[in-house]
């Protein structure tokens, strides 16, 4: 659905059904699309789930340039939806400007803190669930070394990175961990080709195991990984199921659970700083049906064991965007 029919559509039930197109929520896209099997599918799997509960409806839109951040806020602030929620740190400095000319209204910004009195900043303690699936990728690797291909080069994937390096290193500490970032601009979360390529380098380096946090780059990662034979690691969404076999986990971020929340609020959703990670479920790692295989019991024993000292606080997984540094490489 392009922006234009969207916010057409917006405007045309809040003038034909006046009050009731108020309480529409509104969901904003980051670049990549809806349909990236990954951040952005989690949100979209979110508000579907909040619709189908509920028989409500939403507006949407999936952005097509940067410019269109702040132009799609307030289009829909205008159009009445309440509450408005947008997926990616990349729409903060957008909703800096705009939340306080729309007080009334309230926004939840994913991967991002923004601090208005009508916002829901929710972060995620991304490290903690990249430590685990980087502890199973310790323990899987035949070779000792294992990659990680990143999208954007920012902070917030430096922290997954970090997270999962400390994971390998916990479960084998001689192991070698190769890190790429795809490119420093936003057309690295849309880049599968580049993302094939960087699988194929770490390959030829050794990695027997590459997990990706690339947004939909990564599809390009997990499908050159199942060709060469070696395993993969999903992210944000559970992408297990893209090569089942193939694919070792997944590192779940439950966007799709802070997606839903914000909409079963509706306008009277309570704004402020939200944390989801181990302890709260807002983080964990994949097991099903089609990694069960590649999962054997020790395995499990020990990044559960490892999951519940994260979550009680007894084990301390780094954080980079802490101080902007990792204790290993």
């Amino acid at each position: 659905m392009s922006f234009l029919k969207t916010v057409s559509t917006s405007l045309a039930a809040l003038a034909l059904g006046a009050g009731a197109a108020l309480a529409d929520p509104a969901l904003i896209f980051d670049l990549g699309g809806k349909f990236d099997k990954s951040f952005n599918e989690s949100a979209h799997n979110g508000a579907q789930r909040w619709a189908e509960e509920t028989g409500g409806s939403y507006n949407e839109v999936e952005l097509q340039s940067e410019a269109q951040r702040e132009q799609a806020l307030r289009r829909f602030a205008e159009a009445g939806n309440n509450p408005i929620v947008m997926v990616g740190f990349a729409f903060g400095d957008a909703l800096g400007e705009v939340a306080a000319d729309y007080p009334d209204t309230k926004f939840a910004i994913i991967d991002m803190v923004v601090d208005q009195p009508n916002v829901r900043s929710v972060v995620f303690n991304e490290h903690e669930g990249s430590y685990l699936v980087g502890m199973m990728a310790g323990l899987a690797s035949d070779s000792g070394t294992v990659g990680f291909i990143g999208g954007m080069d920012i902070p917030l994937i430096r922290k997954f990175a970090c997270g999962y390096v400390q994971g390998v290193k916990a479960a084998n500490a001689d192991a070698t961990v190769i890190q790429n970032m795809t490119g420093t601009t936003p057309a690295a979360w849309n880049d599968p080709v580049k993302g094939s390529e960087l699988t194929k380098a770490q390959i030829s380096q050794g990695a027997d195991v590459v997990y990706a946090a690339a947004g939909g780059t990564g599809v390009g990662v997990l499908q050159t990984a199942a060709d060469e034979g070696i395993l993969s690691i999903g992210v944000d969404s559970n992408q297990n199921y893209l090569h089942p076999g193939k694919v070792l986990t997944s590192m779940v971020k439950r966007v799709d659970n802070a997606v839903y929340e914000a909409m079963k609020a509706g306008p009277d959703m309570e704004t402020g700083f939200n944390v989801m990670g181990l302890g709260n479920g807002g983080i964990a790692y994949a097991l099903d049906e089609h990694n069960a295989s590649l999962v054997n019991d020790d395995m499990k024993a020990m990044v559960d064991e490892a999951s519940a000292k994260i979550g009680s606080g007894e084990l301390t997984v780094h954080d980079y965007m802490s101080d902007n540094t990792c204790p290993v490489e």
